[in-house]
């Protein structure tokens, strides 16, 4: 069984369109759009951000395998794990996201809602994917060709089951949101 609507049908158009709509509205509506709340969470003060990616991270890695477990889908898309491409991207993204205090979805969601200043990310993201578009062969055979593992998942690497990472998960997530909570919860009774 496939899902019925074909993503590049109208109605997959449409219905991109309008979730992404949505998700932007949700992001300005979790403050995820104002400059403070990212910036501050590299400096320790907010984790707004970080809650938010952790619970799209499980409820979308859920849901994938939930539509896999269904037959919705038929297999994972598994990109190709480039160690190095990977960590040289990270690092570019972090020090992108500390500087103009915004991510991809952040910058657009809030341009979006009237901030100005996310313009200049916006270009900058523009003029990246350019020169990286531009640079891909070289990219691909000296960064992408180093420590690279092929397309492989956690279950296949460790022997552990998806089923036990997905439990993994789960955990360490309510951990971190148990932790947050009982340091906010800590130092607001402090002060």
């Amino acid at each position: 069984m496939s899902l019925p609507i074909s993503k590049d049908s109208t109605a997959g158009l449409i219905l991109s369109a309008l979730f992404g709509i949505i998700f932007g509205f949700l992001l300005n509506k979790g403050r995820v759009t104002q400059y403070n709340v990212i910036v501050n969470l590299f400096r320790l003060k907010d984790f707004t951000v970080m809650k938010i990616m952790l619970t799209a991270i499980v409820v979308g890695g859920v849901g994938v395998f939930a539509m896999k477990g269904m037959g919705l889908i038929e297999a994972y898309q598994v990109k190709s794990a480039n160690l190095l491409g990977v960590a040289l991207g990270s690092a570019i993204f972090g020090v992108g996201m500390a500087l103009l205090g915004y991510c991809p979805g952040t910058g657009v969601a809030a341009m979006a809602a009237g901030r100005i200043h996310a313009v200049v990310g916006f270009l900058g993201m523009l003029a990246g994917g350019i020169v990286y578009a531009f640079s891909y062969g070289w990219v691909n055979e000296n960064i992408l060709s180093v420590a690279a593992m092929g397309k492989v998942r956690l279950p296949e690497v460790t022997g552990i089951p998806a089923i036990a990472w997905w439990a993994i998960l789960f955990v360490g997530v309510g951990v971190v949101f148990y932790l947050l909570e009982k340091k906010f919860t800590t130092s607001e009774g402090e002060s």
